[in-house]
């Protein structure tokens, strides 16, 4: 992201420590990330294996993918626990802990024993894992957006939420990259000991991340609204007494933006490797081309919802998906690995353009005394629904009928879910005043 140009009425400090924000946010949720895709990757490629080793293959990896989807069960929990607390107390406490508990689950996954050691207590405990690190994502997503948009100057909202967003294709990025690295190694390594290592490098970037964390005071809106005594003492009853229908349009806007990703990397790697002829090397370095390239053009949905009619933006970025990912799905079911590299990449630039803007859309539909539980409780309840059950829905679909267009029509639906739920909840958000600029002090080292 770039640095701003001068804005009126902000000052170089405000606009200094609201870089400064962005930074924590993208690097802060980053991290988070990558903790919670590796987890995605392995479900793919290897968990299966280990963890329900009686099973079929293929029933072993659904089993994965169904562990893959108890961390998004967990994730509303999350925005309810972390949401509460981020809304009476502040958002930085809230994002230390999840960042924290994010680190120690992940780190021991990595530690975990297989199923041919402990036998079914080997699952028993994978899955409880996972559900911590979805209650600590379920918490993480709110409050890092919060910090960058409450940092940010009016006007340019959209832009500095798109920082929280971009710590997701590049940790995804990063997961990808580090399977790859590591799917180099022969079958009998990758299966004992392998797969472990990005679970437990983890501990060194969640250490990176807390140091940055800790260094950054509470934002400017939430100090304000602290200092006033302006918070809420259950704010999830506020926010359900007072606008269910927010959350709702909250949840179905959401879809596209997180359920596709899924079944473009995380579904189609596992199909890609089973069912196509690619190894696992070949199609995770389609993915990682596929990602630089959402990293690169993510942004500019946050760009374009800035400088346009956010509903003209909304239709520009979204409508072009049914084209591109049936396109993207013929072009990987070819086999050739340029010619998946190019459908990837083609489907790539709508969900990822508009889930930058996403984080803008939601943080303005609350008020801040109960937003970090409002567009928490809206986002996660829509990756419990949509994302994580796309991996598992896909497979079932695909090996029900044998044909993968069945899953081409469950993308298309999410698009079509996403437009439902965007629209009107632009049309009743339309009219919301930007917030003004707050000056409090910001740097702060706890």
């Amino acid at each position: 992201m770039q640095h701003d140009a001068p804005v009126p009425g902000v000052s170089a400090t405000q606009a200094r420590d609201a870089r400064r924000a962005g930074v924590t946010a993208f690097v802060g949720t980053t991290i988070e990330w990558f903790d919670f895709y590796i987890y995605g990757s392995a479900s793919a490629l290897v968990l299966g294996k280990i963890f329900f080793a009686e099973a079929s293959p293929a029933v072993g990896t659904l089993a994965a993918f169904a562990t893959f989807w108890v961390g998004f069960l967990a994730r509303p929990l999350g925005g309810l626990i972390f949401g509460h607390f981020g809304d009476r107390y502040g958002r930085k406490k809230a994002l230390v802990t999840t960042l924290t508990m994010m680190g120690a689950a992940t780190f021991c996954v990595g530690l975990l024993p297989g199923y041919a050691r402990i036998g079914v207590a080997a699952p028993v405990l994978l899955v409880l894992l996972r559900m911590i690190q979805g209650v600590a994502m379920g918490g993480e997503w709110g409050g890092a957006v919060l910090i960058a948009t409450e940092y940010a100057p009016p006007k340019r909202k959209f832009l500095y939420g798109a920082f929280a967003q971009q710590g997701s294709p590049v940790g995804n990025l990063l997961a990808t990259l580090a399977f790859l690295g590591i799917a180099q190694l022969p079958d009998a390594a990758f299966e004992s000991w392998g797969w472990r290592v990005p679970f437990l490098f983890s501990a060194v970037l969640v250490a990176v991340g807390l140091f940055i964390r800790l260094r950054l005071a509470e934002t400017p809106e939430m100090a304000a609204a602290l200092e006033r005594k302006q918070t809420s003492k259950l704010p999830i009853k506020d926010v359900l007494t007072r606008s269910p229908m927010l959350v709702l349009l909250g949840v179905l806007a959401g879809t596209a933006g997180v359920a596709i990703t899924y079944v473009k990397t995380t579904f189609a790697l596992s199909w890609a490797t089973s069912d196509l002829g690619f190894d696992r090397t070949s199609f995770l370095t389609v993915i990682s081309l596929a990602l630089v390239v959402q990293v690169v053009v993510q942004p500019f949905g946050a760009v374009l919802a800035s400088k346009w009619p956010v509903r003209k933006a909304v239709l520009w970025m979204l409508l072009p998906e049914f084209v591109v990912l049936p396109l993207m799905f013929v072009l990987v079911g070819t086999g050739n690995f340029w010619l998946a590299v190019l459908g990837m990449a083609l489907a790539t630039f709508p969900h990822a353009m508009y889930y930058a803007a996403l984080a803008g859309i939601l943080a303005r539909v609350f008020p801040v005394e109960v937003r970090y539980t409002g567009m928490s409780l809206s986002y996660q309840l829509c990756t419990t629904l949509f994302a994580g059950t796309a991996p598992i829905v896909s497979q079932y679909l695909l090996d029900a009928t044998g044909s993968i267009w069945p899953v081409v029509a469950l993308g298309l639906g999410y698009t079509l879910v996403t437009l439902v739920g965007v629209l009107p909840l632009l049309a009743r958000t339309a009219a919301a005043p930007e917030p003004a600029a707050v000056t409090t002090r910001t740097a702060s080292h706890a």
